[in-house]
């Protein structure tokens, strides 16, 4: 894999498209307009939008944000404006400005994230990555990607409905994240990205009460990096489609890591609300490991 990136100038194709390096955004955790103000989109191998829905979405209420030794919590709730909303919005501002666009799909229930893939297939999107492992929701998302025929049934479903190339983000919070994968895979999934984040929760030592008004959030930033490079590293071995790793990632050796356990790209999620150019940093970072590595003799 670094010697074929090597070789294609860190190109890297995933499910038939050529992205001009292996680094992409996690969904949640790019905005085009305001990541837009400290680097062009089209600097990336893809950006993924946050999750949209059928139908406009207010969140979980506040405090939804916490932060932790060595990441954060958080419990956001799928806010979004909807699928029409985004598709004339945000949609048409990335890809007016050269970026490769993977639309992250939520929804309350398999037919709404059926519509809402029905309509971005319409659209200049490029790729759809499903979210069915959100564990910041009491509907759909993680409900069904704890399930490995709830995943089947509604990859399959997708998979009827578009003829874009189709990402399903699989939860770390499953007895055997491998068995979804391989059940996503058989269902007609391109490709596979992991992990969303760990369900987790804080406690207001002086008030006794907890510190998301939601009490559960999802735990991201380097405190789940090994945890999502052993997974990957599992997946990887099972299933023949790309897997796209992401979890904890916060610089172009991080990346690298990813990359040697048999992910075909990355994703640049927490690292990127601390420092809003992350994602082109590590991008530029992961090529200077790139070219300095020499692959061992012996691969584990």
């Amino acid at each position: 894999m670094i010697e074929e990136l090597r070789r294609a100038n860190m190109r890297v194709n995933i499910c038939g498209l050529e992205w001009k390096n292996p680094v992409a955004t996690a969904a949640g955790t790019f905005s085009a307009r305001e990541s837009g103000r400290y680097y062009s989109p089209d600097l990336l191998g893809a950006v993924t939008t946050k999750g949209v829905s059928l139908l406009p979405r207010a969140g979980n209420p506040t405090p939804r944000i916490a932060e932790t030794c060595g990441g954060m919590l958080n419990a956001v709730g799928l806010e979004n404006p909807g699928a029409d909303a985004y598709i004339e919005d945000e949609l048409k501002y990335l890809k007016a400005r050269g970026a490769t666009v993977i639309s992250n799909v939520a929804g309350r229930s398999p037919d709404e994230y059926v519509e809402v893939v029905r309509r971005l297939s319409e659209t200049d999107a490029d790729m759809l990555e499903i979210n069915v492992s959100c564990p910041n929701v009491s509907e759909g998302g993680m409900t069904l990607g704890v399930d490995r025929n709830a995943v089947a049934s509604l990859t399959r479903r997708i998979k009827a409905a578009t003829n874009k190339p189709v990402i399903v983000k699989l939860s770390p919070n499953v007895t055997d994240i491998c068995d979804i994968a391989a059940a996503a895979e058989d269902a007609g999934a391109d490709a596979v990205s992991l992990i969303n984040t760990l369900t987790g929760m804080r406690i207001d030592a002086k008030s006794g009460k907890p510190v998301l008004a939601n009490v559960f959030g999802g735990l991201s930033g380097p405190a789940v990096k090994p945890i999502a490079l052993a997974m990957v590293y599992r997946v990887a071995r099972r299933v023949r489609i790309p897997v796209i790793g992401m979890g904890g990632i916060m610089t172009g050796e991080d990346a690298m890591e990813f990359l040697l356990a048999g992910a075909t790209a990355v994703a640049v999620g927490t690292a990127a609300l601390l420092d809003p150019c992350a994602p082109p940093r590590v991008a530029e970072e992961l090529r200077a490991c790139v070219a300095s590595y020499r692959d061992p003799l012996e691969r584990f």
